[in-house]
């Protein structure tokens, strides 16, 4: 069997990069990380780090077990909160990983409905696009994350509770917005993130042209910025919108277009008590406060991610 104590230094010489500073991280002597490793090695019987100048690299097969172990040692310490919470060891905690926009609108009153009545529980946040929300559920650093889809995204293996879709509009500056896309295909346009930017390519690739991406950022109060100035035009999705509405940009929903929001948990259920009751929260859109205008419900059904 595969020691524990082993699998964190892996995975700690992969986050850090060096058995020095894997050392440093972990508070270990050099010497019992590099023994550490050279025992992992002849446990599992493969090469898992190879010399590169003065440092190490993690080999392919290093690679793939310094995942699997990320994953693993983040479902133990999660395992041990839910016991200790159980046994009323202490009163336990939940984190949230959220997009941005989604921080800026519906999650905050989300999380105060949740504080108000669980308030021995803490509460974290943190900041963090679908992908990298989803590596934190995966690798137990986060219980819960909020999460965007379009309709040809997948979310690695996560379960998740559809929240609402949203619409997304066309922001152009005034007097502009009631133009078809098709009208903006000579225009430089401005791009998000990945999963936003893959979406703006594909909508405009459906009204029949490649848009000319002129600027990237998913900083949506800039992106309104720039559009204000005549740099560009985008397309924002309503929470955006919701989070900041610049008064110097006209915007058009997009028939049939919808970003499609929810909460994702990793591993099977039950979920731990304080998950499943900030769940609760976040699928009232804050106790009750309603969805952003033009939002609507997709239902309480759970589906795994990946399906449509």
């Amino acid at each position: 069997m595969l020691d524990v104590t082993r699998l964190r230094v892996l995975v700690a010489v992969a986050r850090h990069g060096s058995v020095t500073a894997a050392a440093e991280a972990l508070h270990y002597a050099q010497p019992s990380v590099s023994h550490h490793l050279a025992r992992l090695e002849a446990e599992t019987g493969a090469q898992l780090l190879q010399r590169v100048g003065r440092g190490v690299r993690l080999t392919p097969a290093g690679l793939l077990l310094a995942e699997r172990a990320e994953e693993i040692l983040g479902r133990l310490d999660a395992a041990e909160a839910e016991l200790a919470e159980h046994s009323g060891l202490r009163a336990g905690r939940v984190r949230l990983a959220a997009f941005p926009s989604a921080l800026g609108s519906f999650v905050p009153l989300a999380a105060a409905g949740f504080a108000a009545a669980h308030p021995d529980v803490a509460l974290e946040f943190v900041e963090a696009e679908p992908p990298e929300a989803l590596r934190l559920l995966r690798a137990g650093e986060a219980d819960l994350a909020v999460v965007f889809d379009y309709s040809q995204d997948g979310s690695a293996g996560a379960r998740l509770t559809p929240l609402f879709e949203e619409p997304l509009h066309l922001v152009t500056r005034p007097g502009e917005e009631g133009e078809e896309l098709s009208a903006f295909r000579r225009a430089r346009w401005i791009a998000g993130c990945a999963r936003c930017r893959e979406s703006l390519v594909r909508r405009c690739g459906e009204a029949g042209f490649t848009p000319d991406i002129a600027f990237t950022t998913d900083d949506y109060v800039a992106v309104q910025a720039l559009v204000a100035a005549g740099l560009g035009v985008t397309i924002l999705p309503d929470l955006a919108l919701r989070a900041h509405r610049s008064p110097a940009v006209g915007t058009r929903v997009l028939e049939g277009g919808e970003r499609r929001v929810s909460a994702a948990v990793y591993g099977d259920p039950p979920d731990p008590p304080a998950t499943a009751r900030l769940m609760q929260y976040l699928t009232s859109r804050g106790g009750g406060t309603g969805p952003a205008a033009g939002h609507r419900p997709t239902g309480g059904r759970r589906r795994r991610a990946g399906q449509a």
